[in-house]
């Protein structure tokens, strides 16, 4: 059984790990200066990043199911702590941005240490672990893009990268130290991991839930933090990148309420927690569209919304870690693959919304993907009884 600092150590090697997806957003700028590109190709970077992230989390993570959960997070930190000396040493934009595809595959641990800390959870505090890693995570990434940015900015892009190496190195030591070791029980060969994971889509009736719920909660919020950026760089704000950044210091409530949130995924009927998240959405949507020129009530919408977003996505991810015990990383995998997908498909539906409606059309729009959810809902949990 997991001890309480146990949990805290993972929630802060998830947070410091997972940053190094975020880490190359403010430092565009920097690196088109230096290698003489354009902003447009030189951002390349940030998306190559992602896409490494969506090849280790479909590849890489299965095998916690095979092998030893421990060693394999010690290893994949290994090869991030070598992908990042990679970038920061890059001579040509070639090698940055071949390090900037390993660096997302191998941040892929926290993906890694959920399953970790489901598989040595009691069924009682499960709910309430893996939200206080999801709090880690949460923080690390709002934490990320501001560090990053000041040590751009006083001692250039590279030494981000080295810093970063040098925290993953330290972080190895500790997990190395502190981490427990968990062994599964799948037997058979990594063909076979990976085509069961289609045999769970089609037997497990609360994974496709979860994961479709999932996909559109996760639209929803990247559509918001995506669109957000123009609407209030437009009349009547007229905000600059600065001010714009600073609204991201609200999103910290979700970080905060995800520990709640998952004790009370550990109920009776945590799928009480999903209609609270789908009604906190709506009522933020509502102050999203009547906002004008109240901030107030935009911070609040924002409060809201991301409150409403770690209802939905610990109670779910929670849930899938109670349906195959020796199958999570597997589950997981599949959820956290499709929640991404609906994440890039919430970006670039926001961005056209605000282009064919502006702010107005995009809180229509993000209204309707919630009562759809609210759909989905209500026809798995009648017809299939999903708890």
């Amino acid at each position: 059984m997991l001890k309480r600092i146990d949990i805290l150590i993972m929630a802060f090697c998830t947070g410091l790990i997972v940053a190094n997806i975020y880490y190359c957003q403010p430092l565009v700028i920097l690196i088109a200066e230096d290698f003489k590109l354009s902003e447009t190709n030189a951002g390349k970077i940030t998306y190559l990043t992602q896409i490494g992230y969506a090849l280790g989390l479909f590849l890489l993570v299965p095998l916690g199911d095979m092998f030893e959960r421990k060693k394999q997070i010690l290893v994949i930190t290994t090869l991030a702590i070598a992908a990042l000396l990679v970038a920061a040493v890059s001579k040509t934009f070639f090698l940055l941005e071949f390090a900037s595809i390993l660096i997302g595959a191998c941040s892929i641990v926290p993906q890694l240490i959920l399953p970790l800390a489901a598989n040595l959870s009691t069924d009682e505090n499960r709910g309430a672990n893996i939200g206080m890693i999801m709090s880690g995570l949460l923080v690390g990434i709002l934490a990320s893009r501001a560090v990053s940015g000041s040590i751009g900015f006083w001692l250039g892009w590279r030494a981000m990268y080295y810093i970063a190496a040098a925290i993953c190195a330290l972080l190895l030591l500790l997990m190395a130290k502190r981490f427990p070791q968990s062994y599964p029980n799948f037997k058979g060969t990594y063909k076979q991991l990976m085509s069961s994971m289609f045999g769970y889509i089609k037997s497990q009736p609360a994974l496709r839930e979860a994961s479709l719920i999932n996909f559109f909660a996760f639209a929803i919020i990247s559509a918001f933090w995506t669109t957000m950026v123009l609407f209030l760089a437009n009349p009547p704000f007229n905000f600059q990148t600065l001010q714009i950044g600073l609204f991201g210091i609200a999103g910290a409530a979700g970080a905060l309420a995800a520990p709640l949130v998952g004790k009370l995924s550990d109920g009776n009927n945590p799928r009480k927690n999903l209609m609270i998240g789908f009604i906190l959405q709506i009522v933020s949507l509502a102050l999203f569209y009547f906002t004008g020129a109240n901030l107030l009530v935009f911070v609040i919408g924002i409060i809201l919304i991301d409150i409403a977003q770690q209802a939905i996505h610990v109670t779910n991810q929670t849930k899938i870690y109670t349906l195959i015990p020796e199958a999570r990383n597997r589950l997981n995998t599949i959820f956290m693959s499709v929640s991404f997908i609906g994440a890039s498909c919430g970006s670039a539906l926001g961005l056209w919304l605000w282009g064919q409606g502006g702010w107005n059309l995009f809180c229509y729009g993000m209204t309707a993907i919630v009562l759809l959810n609210i759909m989905i809902y209500q026809f798995y949990g009648k017809k299939f009884n999903t708890k």
